[in-house]
């Protein structure tokens, strides 16, 4: 029985490329869902510090943030689903500043 080398190729390729990543599930942290940013959660945000303000802004809204109230450049931000609560300045269209209040100050 012969076989062509693009036969030989399609068969041997998947037992060849599968022996080269090893995985043992220790190093790797879960994806993020679809739609959800790579950085912050729904009762942190400082992982956002230094982000461009106008694409990180539908990261916010995607981990459940709405602006409540705005003061000059820095704009406050609530979660109503977990009582979070972030004020953000914004400096030369970035995030300047990140920091997380009590939800009584939103």
């Amino acid at each position: 029985m012969t076989f062509s080398r693009s036969a030989l190729a399609v068969f041997a390729a998947p037992l060849i490329l599968g022996g080269c990543v090893e995985d043992d599930g220790s190093s790797m942290a879960p994806a993020p869902e679809a739609g959800m940013p790579s950085v912050g959660s729904a009762n942190d945000l400082s992982e956002f510090q230094g982000a461009r303000a106008g694409q990180a802004e539908g990261g916010l809204m995607a981990l459940g943030y709405q602006p409540v109230r705005s003061q000059g450049l820095t704009t406050y931000w609530f979660n109503r689903d977990t009582g979070a609560c972030a004020e953000i300045v914004t400096a030369n269209g970035r995030y300047s500043s990140v920091t997380m209040l009590p939800a009584e100050d939103c």
